[in-house]
């Protein structure tokens, strides 16, 4: 049985991740820094509180895992903006040692997860493939782009087998609103709590929702068969704005007698206007296709964050 570790494993993502993996056959522990998970994971996992900053700490919790996917991270792209300098300090130094444990520990095969929706920066072309420039404009993205190539260089000097997950913007149940992140979980519960919804310029931001299994799904396939030294994009490869997603939420409001509050304000500096996702090299070389319909996703967004108030 393969020895899997998911270093932010209690999170959004990875609670799901890690139900996948272990419906596969995989031996679990997850790495957090948080007292226990945030979300319900497997009976079979081990949880353990982790500091991954910490050298030691890091060498103990990975100590005996084959594998490793990295999913860890302090900030959003809205606080990344506020304070730049604590981005950095919060994720980079973290990210480094541990690339350096698992080097020390010869893991066979690390998967880090960065972002398909920052690092590109102002899309040249739609869908979004990996050749296209990475010109990040929220230090979110700079430095989620700084953990890849921080990973590559690992790979590229001492054989780290490191891959590059590029996930596109995940929904779905279990992610919490007004957190800076997430346009669909705030808005549902924005509408479900009477508040105002705010979108950034008409029709807001054209963005490639993802559902959190179909995420997990894809970062499943590049820890199993993607190659080292690969980057690859996980996405549906179809963009909403903001009022199209908000046309689609409002069918679901309008059946239980509530309605959107909507405000418009300006566009923000760190926003790119578009970001659409082609994961057809994923497709290609691992088999994966999203299979959650957006439809059929917000609606279960809808009913969990109704249910969990």
């Amino acid at each position: 049985m393969t020895k899997c570790s998911i270093i932010g494993g209690g999170g959004f993502i990875g609670s799901r991740l890690t139900h996948l993996l272990s419906e596969r056959g995989r031996r679990l522990r997850v790495l957090d820094i948080s007292p226990g998970p945030r979300h319900p994971l497997p009976a079979a996992a081990e949880y353990v509180q982790c500091d991954v900053g910490k050298r030691d700490a890091v060498l103990d919790a990975l100590d005996g895992m084959e594998e490793a996917v990295y999913l860890a991270y302090a900030t959003v792209p809205k606080s990344s903006y506020e304070d730049p300098l604590q981005d950095i300090m919060a994720n980079l130094p973290s990210t480094v040692r541990m690339l350096e444990a698992a080097h020390t520990l010869r893991l066979r095969k690390v998967v880090l997860v960065s972002s398909g929706g920052t690092v590109y920066g102002p899309a040249r072309y739609l869908p979004v493939n990996e050749e296209h420039p990475t010109e990040p404009v929220s230090p979110y993205g700079v430095t989620k782009l700084a953990m890849e190539k921080y990973g590559l260089m690992f790979a590229h000097t001492v054989g780290l087998p490191v891959t590059i997950a590029r996930p596109a913007n995940a929904y779905g149940e279990g992610q919490r609103p007004f957190m800076g992140q997430g346009f669909i979980a705030t808005a549902i519960g924005s509408i479900l709590r009477g508040k105002e919804v705010v979108i950034y310029g008409d029709p807001g931001t054209v963005r490639d929702y993802i559902h959190v299994d179909d995420v997990a799904g894809g970062i499943a396939a590049v820890l199993e068969n993607g190659r080292c030294g690969a980057a690859y994009n996980i996405g549906t490869g179809t963009g909403r704005d903001n009022r199209a997603v908000l046309a689609a939420i409002a069918k679901l409001a309008d059946a239980e007698g509530l309605r959107i509050n909507l405000r418009t304000e300006p566009p923000r500096q760190f926003d790119v206007p578009a970001n659409v996702l082609d994961s057809g090299k994923l497709r290609s070389e691992t088999g994966w296709a999203p299979q959650v319909p957006f439809e059929e996703g917000l609606c279960r967004t809808w009913q969990w964050l109704k249910e969990h108030p």
